[in-house]
């Protein structure tokens, strides 16, 4: 998480705050839709059943379209 420059904190406050998500093009991800910094970023989650625990795979903030 410091190489992307956020906390275990400022995670959790972008997932509890998601705007949206969809599913990713690897089989039980899910592509979360969050903001941090007023910036809008992608977080890559897979569900892990067994435990019941959510585990975050990568985080990574995106463009978005000038206008």
């Amino acid at each position: 998480m410091t190489d992307r420059q956020f906390t275990e904190v400022d995670l959790r406050r972008m997932l509890e705050h998601a705007w949206g998500h969809r599913a990713d093009i690897e089989d039980g991800r899910w592509v979360i839709h969050v903001r941090h910094k007023r910036a809008a970023w992608e977080v890559i989650v897979e569900p892990d059943t067994k435990t019941q625990l959510l585990v975050v795979v990568t985080a990574y903030p995106i463009e978005e379209p000038k206008s």
